[in-house]
């Protein structure tokens, strides 16, 4: 028998960590994504850039640790559903780890960049629009596209179940569809991920997860739904 108040705890304070390790990651790979010049400000902000990794990196347990700490709960309702959104999250979490290497190694380039006496302008910023553009993929293809999954899986079953108020398993599959439907509008180039569109569309998705965080932490699961889980199996 898993603990209701502890388990709720230490997913809800995952989500939380993962919001916050996402968004400083996003702020602290700003001088090597973004701007012009981006080969030398690499290498002159490279320990900003190594904890944006970093950053990166614990989102990634984050992630993961989401998914298993809320497997025993969800499978209890639904088996298949609850593997799916495990395997899902590591598939999210696989594509974040690619893009902190295409980061790591857009950092190196700029290193060799600096470092070398007559650099060949063109091929360093050939390498670098690709490792900048597999960046943008898996920023697209993990926080927006898996995302959109794996977050209307747990919602659904959180929703049946009525282990939370059914308020916020309903924010998150709304969330979960609309932030879907931004990473297809992003991919056929309709508008780009960081924008006020996409913001737009992602802000539901965001909130879900906070409220959800909060609500885990202060109220735990539904004591009764909780019980009748573990009592039923």
């Amino acid at each position: 028998m898993i603990s209701n108040k502890k388990t709720a705890k230490i997913v809800g304070f995952l989500f939380i960590l993962a919001a916050v390790t996402a968004v400083a990651g996003v702020i602290l790979y700003d001088p090597i994504l973004n701007g012009p010049n981006y080969l030398i400000n690499g290498s002159e902000y490279a320990n900003k850039v190594i904890l944006g990794a970093l950053m990166e990196l614990i989102l990634v347990v984050s992630v993961v640790g989401t998914a298993t700490t809320m497997f025993p709960v969800l499978r209890k309702y639904n088996e298949t559903v609850a593997l799916w959104h495990v395997c899902f999250r590591f598939l999210e979490a696989i594509i974040i780890i690619i893009g902190v290497i295409s980061v790591l190694s857009l950092l190196t380039l700029s290193r060799e960049f600096v470092a070398a006496s007559d650099p060949n302008l063109s091929s360093f910023q050939a390498s670098g629009i690709v490792l900048n553009a597999i960046h943008d993929w898996t920023f697209l293809l993990g926080p927006n596209f898996m995302l959109g999954i794996n977050t209307m899986m747990y919602s659904y079953i959180f929703y049946k179940t009525k282990l939370v108020p059914r308020f916020i398993p309903i924010l998150g599959m709304t969330g979960a569809t609309l932030v879907f439907i931004c990473a297809l509008l992003v991919m056929f180039g309709v508008f780009p991920q960081l924008s006020f569109w996409g913001a737009i569309l992602a802000l539901p998705v965001a909130a879900n997860e906070m409220i959800l965080a909060v609500w885990l932490i202060i109220k735990g699961f539904n004591k009764p739904a909780f019980d009748s889980l573990f009592v039923k199996k």
